[in-house]
């Protein structure tokens, strides 16, 4: 049997319907402001209550807040460009999707395969970082989790490598992703519900930590605002920030998980573009100013932690303690509604891959009840569930900016393209100042790809013939030729 192009591109009339199987497709139920939710519930959580002190304190110091900045340049550059392809291509799947219908088959597996790695590394970190907050909290009320069940079992640095703590399991890692799971796959409108209130809840808690922190600021913290350059690329100084906006760009990539709940949008032309834009919007203000409150109450390098804004509280005195377990409860919810985000766009990114053939066909499978991509929901709990109980939650957070800035990049390039081969395509939603806005969107993507350390990049490229492998080995074997016009 003939084979089909690499660069084949599937017709987009094609990916706008339902799966083939009547009554069983996907529930169309989630409205604008579901998908801004999801968004928010998305975005708002390891960016602001982890990564943030991380960032802070290996890469930019106080200068963090240029390193969001940049990032949120580029993330508004590509969010216009995903709401563009939203519009045109309503269907699970997000980039992977997209680069089907604009770049072809193997640029559209690569993508795919990239998703993976980007969503389940995503909740992986996360739910290290839930771990933290969940530990700090009971500890506060005098419960205690042993640390050889509270931290990851494995730890990596530059000086040392790889080298085991000696932990047995980061156990709350592990049963935050359990339960979420479970609620995923009983169905997308309880899932929805569930991030409203969450998102509720961690929104009005970071809103009390700015305004209540900002009177505990010490500009003397902002001193050096750029820490002198230690004499390594990416350690402080203009590449430090950088750097720090590559690593803390894995903080946005929520509106991204918008596009993956597309297929279960009431109207994704309209909608889509909504919920991508205005979360994406909310969040950046939002990561802006706890970033300046965050490091002008402790220095940062006192935030390399699991927990920074609990420490910051610590570091604010006695007329802060009261609000230690408010955020925290707004801390462990912010990143309960990002974990389960996640799972739901893990879950979509198999279920359209599945579908096309590029994964095996059980992950495309709808149970009968719920009406929810059953079998890829539970697979991508349990392999998330495995990475975030053994490895450290730099690692995790490193692989998943890399991923989400190559996802950005295929996305900015896929409107280039499909607007000089397919002119007269219906978009709903159309990129303004074309085509500034997409060149610059890859443009800022890549240039924070460049400033990521070697290490993750030799794991990136890993992961990246791992794909082609799956693709040339199983994938490609199994695709028949495309029908004749």
């Amino acid at each position: 049997m003939k084979r089909r192009s690499l660069f084949y591109r599937k017709p987009i009339a094609a990916r706008t319907g339902e799966p083939a199987e009547a009554g069983r497709g996907l529930k169309r139920v989630l409205g604008a402001t579901d998908l801004t939710l999801l968004g928010i519930g998305g975005i708002i959580g390891a960016g602001i209550f982890v990564i943030t002190g991380h960032a802070a304190a290996q890469y930019a110091g106080p200068a963090i807040i240029l390193s969001f900045v940049l990032s949120a340049a580029a993330c508004v550059f590509a969010g216009l460009c995903y709401a563009e392809f939203a519009s045109m291509v309503p269907e699970a799947g997000s980039a992977y999707s997209y680069a089907y219908a604009s770049l072809g088959e193997i640029i559209a597996m690569i993508i795919g395969w990239d998703l993976v790695l980007e969503y389940l590394f995503a909740m992986s970190t996360v739910a290290v970082g839930w771990s933290g907050y969940a530990v700090s909290f009971l500890r506060d009320f005098g419960v205690s989790v042993p640390a050889a069940l509270s931290a990851p079992v494995f730890v990596h640095d530059a000086a040392t490598g790889w080298r085991a703590t000696g932990a047995i399991l980061n156990v709350p890692a592990v049963l935050v992703i359990g339960i979420l799971t479970a609620l995923i796959a009983v169905g997308i409108r309880e899932s929805a519900a569930a991030n409203r209130v969450i998102v509720a809840v961690k929104v009005a808690a970071i809103l009390l930590f700015i305004g209540c922190g900002a009177l505990y600021i010490r500009p003397d913290h902002w001193t050096p605002f750029i820490p002198e350059n230690t004499g390594a690329f990416g350690e402080f100084g203009w590449s430090g920030i950088l750097r720090g906006a590559g690593v803390v760009f894995f903080a946005y990539i929520g509106f991204d998980a918008v596009s993956t709940a597309a297929q279960e949008a009431k109207r994704p032309q309209r909608d889509l573009p909504t919920g991508i834009l205005l979360s994406l919007g909310i969040c950046t203000v939002l990561y802006i100013l706890v970033a300046l409150v965050l490091t002008g109450i402790v220095r940062y390098d006192r935030l390399n932690v699991p927990d920074p804004i609990a420490v910051g509280l610590d570091a604010a005195g006695p007329g802060l303690y009261w609000l230690r377990p408010i955020v925290k409860v707004g801390a462990i919810a912010g990143l309960s509604s990002v974990i389960l985000v996640q799972i739901i766009a893990q879950s979509r990114i198999f279920f359209a891959m599945s579908c096309d053939g590029l994964l095996p066909r059980a992950l495309a499978s709808v149970h009968p009840r719920y009406r929810t991509p059953f079998f890829s929901t539970v697979m991508t709990g349990t392999v998330a569930a495995s990475l975030a109980g053994l490895l450290p939650i730099s690692v995790l957070g490193e692989l998943v900016s890399i991923g989400t800035l190559f996802a950005f990049t295929v996305v900015c390039l896929g409107v280039f393209v499909l607007r000089r081969t397919q002119p007269d395509q219906p978009r709903p939603f159309r990129v303004p100042f074309y085509p500034a806005v997409p060149l610059l969107g890859a443009a800022t993507a890549v240039l924070q790809i460049a400033g990521l350390p070697s290490g993750t990049w030799m794991r990136f490229l890993l992961w990246f013939a791992a794909g082609l492998a799956v693709y040339f080995l199983y994938s490609r074997r199994r695709l028949a030729a495309p029908a004749p016009p």
